[in-house]
């Protein structure tokens, strides 16, 4: 039995094709000839050199260098991004508010703009400066030798006097970002320069896996101008996620009857516990919550080589959020997540509880003996009291499963008398009303039949459809081109 769930293969490989088609297009000179000017027209330099930096999982980033400074070009990839916009609008206000609110070194933002605006029409778009570095601290952190495909791994030799100066510098990033403060949960729009609102729904990494790769349809999500007032609000919001998740996913979401009924009946225990408003510390049910990003992790961190911070990009996914989130410890100090730890998840715990001591040591010694309300004591609390596992499970809908089996469910509702996590479910069943039993019994007879057919079910955004439709008539047009030059070999035309 799968402990997660799986991404639909159908969707992710719908994906792939995508995303890796769009960009190829950038090897073309007639489309880099345009980037390049009009780069050129918002800014300018000595003996300018044009070329591709490099392709990330949302992006992809040109540069053009001058003697002194260089200038980044940044665009979403269809595919990948299924909110481009959204994304882009996002990400340009949180890094001007950063900028003028904390002390967090970043790239400054030269110019942004929709699709509409971007040279070729290609895709939104932001330009901003680049941050020289020599390397990232991910690299500093990883186990040397490495290979670059593969997935990387905290050194577990690494020297424990450079392993606290570079959480020191993790550290003060998060002590940046806890220093915020922000009336709503959601995302932030600039009103003027001076001021910005959350008036947006918070857009979550997470959210765009579950459209991308878990094929849940947009219009489950929270709606583009839904912020929430309260912490329990939002985690009630996301814990209803999970439930669609496991109801929309078309292939690869159960494995059997009886995976479909144990993943059913952790949603519904789940949920049942966030409506209940127990998940959360309440004494920042009202905020004042706090700017969290999901995609900060050390691959984002660049160092200069002294190996000491010279900027953090990627903000894209950045919003305000409970403030139990950034009482949460990272999870990236291991460099890698949970559920792809080569040990299994209790091993991962083992490793991660010694490395979390060096960090708040470090944490702690950012914040000085006088500050009474130290973000390294909260993040102690949430890994001894479990809160830790509850914030990664709201934030990681595909690790769902294994998170809430193995972490949650016996805090919550006591010890079960099987040692199998697996088969755990059968005991929470009273937990679960009559109307809920026979929904399950539904659930699983549709999951069952359409395990027979795999078929694509995906709402991509209409940049990733309207390259997609664009890729399938060049396809088809080729097939003809090679059928037709068949049909002259053998003479018949």
């Amino acid at each position: 039995m799968e402990p997660q769930m799986c991404y639909d293969d159908v969707a992710w490989e719908q994906s792939d094709d995508v995303s890796d088609n769009w960009v190829l297009q950038f090897l073309d000179v007639n489309v880099k000839r345009p980037i390049a000017e009009f780069i050129l027209e918002h800014d300018s330099g000595d003996d300018p050199e044009f070329a591709i930096l490099k392709k990330g999982f949302y992006n992809i980033t040109l540069q053009m260098r001058y003697t002194d400074s260089a200038t980044n070009i940044r665009f979403s990839q269809p595919g990948a991004t299924l909110f481009p916009e959204e994304k882009m609008r996002n990400e340009v206000a949180v890094m001007r508010y950063l900028a003028d609110w904390t002390s967090v070194p970043l790239p400054f933002v030269v110019h942004s703009g929709p699709r509409e605006k971007s040279p070729l029409k290609l895709s939104p778009f932001i330009m901003m400066s680049h941050v020289e570095h020599t390397t990232t601290m991910y690299d500093a952190l990883n186990t040397p030798g490495c290979p670059y495909e593969e997935r990387g791994v905290l050194n577990p030799d690494i020297d424990e006097d450079r392993l606290e100066l570079l959480y020191t510098q993790l550290a003060e990033i998060l002590l940046q970002l806890y220093k915020t403060e922000l009336p709503r949960i959601g995302s932030l729009s600039q009103v003027d320069d001076f001021s910005w609102e959350v008036n947006r729904r918070p857009l979550s990494m997470n959210m765009n896996e579950l459209v991308r790769l878990g094929t849940l349809p947009r219009s489950r999500l929270p709606s583009p101008d839904a912020t929430f007032k309260t912490a329990s609000s939002y985690i009630e919001a996301l814990a209803q996620l999970n439930i669609q998740h496991l109801f929309h996913q078309r292939n690869d979401a159960v494995q059997s009857a009886d995976d479909c009924r144990r993943k059913y009946v952790a949603r519904q225990l789940f949920h049942k516990l966030a409506r209940n408003k127990r998940l959360l510390q309440p004494l920042h049910e009202n905020g004042p919550f706090k700017l969290w990003c999901d995609d900060l992790r050390p691959a984002n961190a660049l160092l200069n080589e002294d190996m000491h911070l010279a900027g953090v990009v990627d903000w894209e996914f950045t919003y305000a959020a409970p403030v139990d989130f950034s009482h949460a410890p990272p999870w990236w100090l291991l460099i890698e997540k949970p559920k792809y730890w080569s040990g299994g998840l209790e091993d991962w715990t083992r490793v991660f509880d010694r490395r979390l001591k060096t960090f708040l040591a470090a944490m702690r010694s950012c914040e000085g003996a006088v500050d009474k309300n130290r973000l390294s004591d909260h993040m102690q609390r949430s890994w001894e009291s479990g809160d830790f596992w509850v914030v990664y499970a709201v934030l990681n809908s595909f690790a769902f499963d294994a998170i809430y089996w193995q972490k949650i469910d016996q805090r919550f509702f006591g010890p079960t008398k099987t040692d199998d996590s697996g088969e755990a479910w059968k005991e929470r069943l009273a937990q679960l009303d009559e109307a809920q039993r026979d929904e399950m019994e539904r659930l699983v007879t549709r999951k069952l039949e359409e395990m027979e057919h795999r078929v694509l079910a995906w709402e991509p955004d209409e940049y990733t459809e309207e390259f997609r439709q664009k890729l399938k008539r060049t396809r088809e047009e080729k097939e003809m081109e090679v059928k037709m030059a068949s049909l002259e070999v053998d003479g018949r035309l």
